[in-house]
């Protein structure tokens, strides 16, 4: 049984292929700055600053969970940044951990290859099209997921199909009514 932390989930195909480097060695984006998401949200330059500054001075890490579940953390991310594009990360799968030798095969075989971050929206505000603009977040963990939220950044894929655009399409739908029951 999950359990709900209140947090908020943007999710985001890493942008290149993925390699497994030295075993277990992931990274990609995470969030990108300026592209609207499935859910109509879009992340400000700079809004996780604040948070990934006051992370480091307490000494703290953002974790890696499997598919946001705070029961199985994965990994480490050694490296949480953001640049002009987005939040980058960087981190290692452990192999020493049963989800994270299943991460890593499911993303050596290409059948996961989504990021996806839980934080808690600090500042916010709506555009003229009705799109809520995130300008600082609190961020949480980044998960390894199997349907991102933001279709644009992903993973150079071979041959995708129209089955593949449905699937993304019922998976939104589903993450909507979860939510929406979340908040009854």
């Amino acid at each position: 049984m999950l359990m709900d932390t209140g947090l908020e989930q943007k999710f985001c195909r890493f942008d290149s292929e993925i390699e497994l480097k030295e075993g277990a060695v992931i990274e990609g984006y995470a969030s990108l700055f300026g592209a609207c998401d499935q859910g109509g949200d879009i992340v400000a330059k700079g809004a996780y600053g604040k948070s990934l500054d006051t992370l480091a001075s307490d000494g703290r890490r953002v974790k890696m969970l499997w598919q946001h579940n705070p029961a199985e953390p994965i990994g480490i991310w050694d490296e949480v940044r953001e640049d002009g594009k987005g939040l980058f990360v960087k981190g290692r799968l452990l192999d020493t951990v049963g989800k994270g030798r299943e991460a890593a095969a499911l993303i050596e075989a290409g059948a996961i290859d989504g990021l996806s971050i839980g934080y808690r929206t600090k500042k916010a505000s709506k555009n003229d099209k009705g799109q809520r603009l995130l300008q600082e977040l609190e961020l949480w963990e980044v998960s390894l997921v199997t349907f991102p939220m933001l279709p644009s950044a992903r993973v150079g894929a071979k041959g995708e199909s129209p089955e593949s655009d449905a699937f993304r399409e019922m998976a939104a739908a589903i993450r909507d009514a979860r939510r929406d029951l979340a908040r009854e």
